[in-house]
């Protein structure tokens, strides 16, 4: 995704700010906001923060999981399992 042509200074933001939360919406790209030229913002919709942040969590879990791989830490579904069943079968 290109962000050049969703560059747009603070002052257009100020002067259209509910028809830039319109556009977001719609177009469900971020926006770069400018000031004296250079980039100091992104804004962007709620239900695409929403979805990023969901994207995020999930790969953070994913690499955890990848670190517990690469440790070791892991054990055969087989012996997961086993140790369900006999839990089950001795409820104290």
């Amino acid at each position: 995704m290109r962000y050049s042509a969703q560059v747009k200074p603070i002052s257009y933001l100020k002067a259209n700010a509910a028809d830039i939360l319109s556009t977001l919406a719609e177009r469900r790209e971020p926006m770069v906001i400018t000031q004296n030229g250079e980039a100091k913002a992104v804004i962007q919709d709620v239900a695409s923060f929403e979805q990023t942040q969901e994207t995020l969590a999930l790969l953070k879990l994913l690499a955890l999981g990848q670190r517990d791989v690469d440790a070791g830490k892991t054990k055969s579904a087989r012996a997961v399992v086993e140790r369900l069943r006999s839990k089950a079968a001795d409820p104290r």
